[in-house]
């Protein structure tokens, strides 16, 4: 049965027509509303839209014999549905001029400073559950395989689902992005090296000379010229990460060296994502990377962990906390990994690379400060100037590389 809707001005214009109708004949085809009316044009000046569905105007009403004989009947059916949608705005009609508005769409900020706090309490969890687990389990090749891994079933479940929809990927496109996976794996394990040898918040600090080398390798590999002040606002984080290394109370090269080739190797992940720009979506992006990446870290482990493991490993890690927790560790550490992540992804999309700059900057200094907070670290002086300055000069490089970028938008735009 089929709906209808009459606008606003069909319906003023439309009633002396209609009087004179009923009042001359009673005929069943005389009482029909007037075709020789053009009915598009009152659909789209009275905005005849009920709940987002437009209707068709072509539709004339039928008279049945009851209807005929009754004038008054007839115009009330005409003329209620009028006054309905003429009331009725929310409800979708183009005269009230928008449509219903969800919460998501209502309180965009309230949203995106849910992303920003997920995606800090999901990092500062991972962080800490990682290290408490390395404090037991000091094998970081395998957990690196174990963090990858939770996150490729996560993935393979959800593309089961439909939640998302899994892109479809080529030979051309796999070809792109096996740099940038290996480049991810051999970060990310190395990240884990170093995070099983000295303290987090070392490491972190250690981490923030990543845009030293991000700076480094635009000017010298990809030929881009950086500015002098991009140069000068890196040379606090140099001194910064120097003071926090000459001074900090659990370094060892191991770590020290681990956290410079993840520094060296994020660099040349972001080098050959430029390289390999897509129009798929971040989180079918991710995905693909992950795999490959996974694929790329069972080997190392296998080979340097591998007998270990099988000897003492497992079994001494059992010993001190139990099957069911350590399992549930392991379980925990990689969704926590790869969710904080996919949120970082997500959030990245939602807001204009200057806010997630100094975001990003601000997720360190709270990993760094809840994991002296858990762990009870003891950190010199000398360590804590350092790590602040460090901290500083990396927020006023986000700030100025985020500005210059948006004003290479704005110009492009123009």
């Amino acid at each position: 049965m089929e709906s209808r809707v009459l606008s606003g001005s069909t319906t003023i214009h439309g009633l002396p027509r209609l009087r004179r109708l009923t009042t001359t004949t009673t005929s069943p085809v005389a009482a029909c509303f007037p075709t020789t009316r053009p009915t598009t044009g009152a659909v789209a000046d009275g905005g005849n839209l009920v709940w987002g569905r437009q209707l068709r105007p072509g539709i004339l009403f039928e008279a049945s014999p009851a209807t005929a004989l009754s004038p008054v009947t007839k115009r009330e059916t005409l003329l209620r549905p009028c006054r309905t949608a003429a009331s009725s705005p929310a409800e979708g009609s183009d005269s009230g001029g928008e449509a219903k508005v969800g919460f998501l769409q209502k309180y965009p900020a309230l949203v995106t400073g849910f992303f920003f706090f997920m995606w800090y309490l999901l990092n500062v969890i991972f962080n800490i559950l990682n290290k408490k687990i390395y404090n037991y389990f000091p094998y970081p090749y395998f957990v690196s395989v174990i963090h990858l891994f939770v996150g490729v079933v996560y993935c393979l479940v959800s593309w089961g689902v439909g939640l998302p929809k899994r892109a479809p990927i080529d030979s051309n496109l796999l070809k792109l992005l096996i740099p940038v996976a290996i480049c991810h794996a051999i970060g990310h394990i190395t990240s884990n090296v170093s995070f099983a040898a000295v303290a987090v918040s070392f490491t972190h600090t250690i981490k923030a000379l990543e845009p030293f080398f991000n700076a480094a390798a635009s000017q010298f590999v990809l030929g881009q010229q950086i500015p002098l002040t991009l140069w000068l606002s890196l040379a606090p984080v140099v001194l910064g990460v120097s003071m926090a290394s000459l001074t900090e109370l659990s370094f060892n090269w191991t770590g020290f060296i681990s956290a410079m080739i993840s520094n060296i190797s994020f660099t040349y992940r972001s080098i050959y994502s430029k390289k390999a720009m897509t129009d798929m979506d971040s989180t079918n992006l991710y995905a693909y990377i992950s795999i490959i990446a996974l694929i790329c870290c069972i080997p190392p482990a296998i080979i340097l962990e591998g007998p270990t493991l099988v000897k003492t490993g497992f079994s001494d890690a059992i010993a001190k906390v139990g099957l069911t927790k350590f399992i549930s560790d392991l379980f925990w550490v990689g969704m926590f990994y790869h969710l904080y992540n996919q949120i970082a992804t997500n959030t990245l999309e939602r807001v204009a690379p200057l806010t997630h700059a100094v975001g990003n900057v601000l997720k360190r200094v709270f990993v760094i400060g809840f994991t002296i907070l858990v762990f009870g670290n003891k950190i010199s002086t000398q360590t804590g100037i350092g790590t602040v300055i460090a901290i500083t000069g990396v927020a006023t490089y986000s700030y100025i590389k985020a500005q210059m970028e948006e004003e290479k938008r704005k110009g492009k735009a123009a």
